[in-house]
């Protein structure tokens, strides 16, 4: 599971319309350590998020290591988590790229939905050549293992022109295609950069408030309120 928002609020998790997170790296839980120690799997992954006035290209590495829970060793510097079968994960990440632009109105006017949309769509293209370029990657774009994008929430105009150029490329390059949530994207990327394998979560972005935990493969809404936004409050005091 890996996130682009900051990289991108295109986290690079799966979340379907339930709201049930998949992890993004191959399924490897059928396979057999046998008289292996460990084994390390590796998955890189191109993210497109545009869900109001920034667009960004971000290409994240992530490197996973599965090893017997008995034999694990616990590290402050990795995202580590365990499963029903004896097994233990532990998550490296590395942002390789993420370059971003974002649509700047006169002062005192907000953004439109479809003047958003069109600034996306001018940018798109030389932000991907230009993450790719600085991405350093040995193939470029034949070492990008999926295509991710933010499926929203977020403005229907920009959402659908990322949408869009993420579904060019999976076609162009037949790699796989993965509709992220914006919401999950934020919190994984927190787990991402604290380390923090089962957090309880105060989401306070945009304009309203949830207090959000993971429970049986799910992350389940405990509380929310829409009329005291935490993160408006920030904002403003920023």
């Amino acid at each position: 599971r890996i996130m682009n928002a900051a990289v991108l609020d295109s986290g690079i998790c799966e979340v379907d319309d339930s709201f049930n997170l998949r992890p993004l790296l191959y399924d490897v839980s059928s396979v057999s350590l046998k008289s292996e120690k460990s084994q390390t799997f590796c998955s890189v992954s191109l993210g497109i998020e545009g869900s109001a006035n920034k667009i960004g290209v971000g290409i994240i590495r992530c490197i996973c290591t599965r090893t017997i829970i008995s034999d694990a060793i616990e590290s402050s510097e990795k995202l580590v988590e365990n499963d029903e079968n004896g097994y233990s994960y532990s998550y490296q990440y590395e942002i390789l790229c993420n370059p971003r632009k974002t649509y700047i109105t006169p002062a005192g006017q907000g953004f439109l939905p479809r003047e958003t949309a069109w600034h996306h769509q001018n940018h798109v293209v030389a932000l991907i050549r230009h993450a790719l370029n600085c991405s350093n990657l040995e193939r470029g774009w034949k070492d990008i293992d999926c295509i991710c994008f933010t499926k929203g929430p977020g403005l229907g105009g920009p959402l659908r022109s990322c949408a869009i150029a993420a579904r060019m490329l999976s076609l162009m390059w037949k790699k796989p295609l993965v509709a992220v949530n914006h919401c999950v994207a934020h919190i994984e990327m927190g787990r991402v950069v604290t380390h923090c394998s089962n957090p309880v979560v105060l989401y306070v972005s945009g304009g309203n408030t949830q207090v959000i935990a993971f429970n049986d493969r799910r992350y389940r809404i405990f509380g929310e309120t829409i009329d005291i936004a935490v993160g408006n409050c920030l904002d403003r005091f920023a």
